[in-house]
């Protein structure tokens, strides 16, 4: 349910059980919702603020799941996309933990290699693994660089 304070902004709900993604960059929203198989045809009740104005970061979005909290791996590939978000654990309508998320240094499995010639797109049980760069990311395997910009589309 959402309703307007008298200033005229939205007001979300607040949620009994779950999680809230909060400090997520602007635009990012739907790409955390993907990452966490998160369709809208799945049973997961959500809210979502998008662009909404922030004193610290000038605009973030939000996203609220009822009845899940986040494993370390989905948090771990948020933070690629949201290094600033904070996770919030919900229970009893009480935030019980607060957590801003880490990048790892180095990406186990969390992303695939846009070079289709890399062994871990062969069919070798090789897992992928990215060092973390302040450019982008880079394959462990055969060298290529994934720019910050384009990393949302190879998580996998």
């Amino acid at each position: 349910m959402t309703r307007k304070d008298p200033s005229g902004g939205l007001i979300i709900s607040p949620i009994k059980n779950g999680t809230v993604i909060d400090h997520i960059t602007a635009g990012e929203a739907l790409n955390v919702l993907r990452i966490l198989g998160i369709t809208g045809s799945t049973r997961e009740c959500l809210s979502i603020a998008t662009n909404v104005e922030s004193k610290r970061m000038g605009r973030k979005d939000i996203v609220k799941i009822e009845n899940r909290e986040l494993r370390k791996e989905e948090v771990d590939r948020i933070a690629l996309l949201a290094p600033q978000a904070k996770i919030n654990i919900i229970r009893d309508y009480q935030v019980v933990e607060k957590k801003g998320v880490e990048i790892p240094h180095l990406l186990k499995g969390v992303v695939r290699c846009p070079n289709p010639g890399c062994i871990t797109n062969t069919n070798e049980p090789v897992e992928s693994t990215f060092e973390v760069l302040d450019k982008g990311l880079h394959c462990r395997y055969c060298d290529w660089l994934i720019k910050k910009g384009e990393i949302a589309n190879y998580i996998i």
